[in-house]
């Protein structure tokens, strides 16, 4: 038990520090190499930068593990070369205003939902970057400029919730795609694998660590394992439906090739 928990009390803040730069790393390098950014939702780096700038104002407020504080500031410096790459290499136009959000394109096309004002779907680059500064300026103005609103439980806990729910969001397109088509197609046990790894270590470190950890963190983390458990439980019943069905005649144009694309780099 003394091994368990000084691994839990060293390895796991390292990998958490460390999960930015290991998840997006080869994606970053992928979309430079290529120059292009198919298969790939901006919608990632949108849902990270928010929750990570949430959670580092939640900070000041709730002066929680230094470990996940230094995990959020990395996380946003990492996404915004992520972003910056991305819109760099953006399709040509005509494949959705040159733009590809893959994660909640099921969710567009079903209802004929539109973003306001194209939200994140924008031709030109320059509208992110203000995005993401007004977001920050205006934090940081409440930060400094109104204390009493800065100081409050309230507001102290809103950021909390705020930032850690919409990254606990992040699974809801695979799994919302997954039940649709009742089917996992592209979607590789390898990566499952890796995001269920990381919930188990995250939680380890969330309820064992002897460091101060808010039930913010905690009650997303259990959300997010949940949902990745659950496309365990798609997978396994979508792929058994495909083994079995893979007794049955194929006409010659049907492929056993399936294209693998992640669509979650967490």
């Amino acid at each position: 038990m003394y091994i368990v928990s000084q691994a839990l009390e060293y390895g796991a803040p390292l990998f958490l520090i460390t999960s930015p730069l290991t998840s997006y790393a080869d994606q970053i390098l992928s979309i430079h190499r290529s120059r292009n950014t198919g298969g790939f939702s901006l919608d990632i780096p949108l849902i990270m930068l928010v929750a990570s700038v949430f959670k580092v104002f939640y900070w000041f407020g709730a002066y929680y593990s230094i470990s996940l504080l230094i995990q959020a500031v990395t996380m946003i410096g990492v996404q915004m070369v992520l972003l910056k790459v991305a819109l760099d290499n953006r399709p040509a136009p005509g494949v959705k205003n040159s733009v590809e959000h893959v994660p909640f394109s099921s969710v567009d096309n079903s209802g004929g939902f539109a973003r306001p004002y194209e939200f994140w779907q924008w031709k030109s680059a320059k509208p992110y970057w203000l995005f993401l500064a007004y977001m920050i300026g205006a934090l940081t103005f409440v930060q400094i400029i109104l204390p009493p609103i800065a100081n409050s439980d309230f507001y102290i806990n809103l950021l909390g919730y705020v930032g850690l729910a919409v990254e606990a969001t992040l699974p809801l397109p695979q799994i919302i795609k997954n039940h649709k088509s009742h089917s996992c197609s592209g979607f590789r046990v390898s990566v499952l694998a890796a995001w269920i790894l990381g919930d188990v270590m995250k939680l380890s470190y969330f309820f064992c660590s002897q460091e101060v950890i808010p039930w913010s963190f905690r009650m997303c983390g259990l959300f997010q394992c949940v949902c990745d458990l659950y496309l365990g439980v798609q997978f396994w019943m979508y792929s058994g439906a495909s083994f079995r069905a893979a007794g049955s005649p194929r006409g010659p144009s049907e492929s056993w090739n399936v294209e693998e694309k992640d669509i979650r780099m967490t």
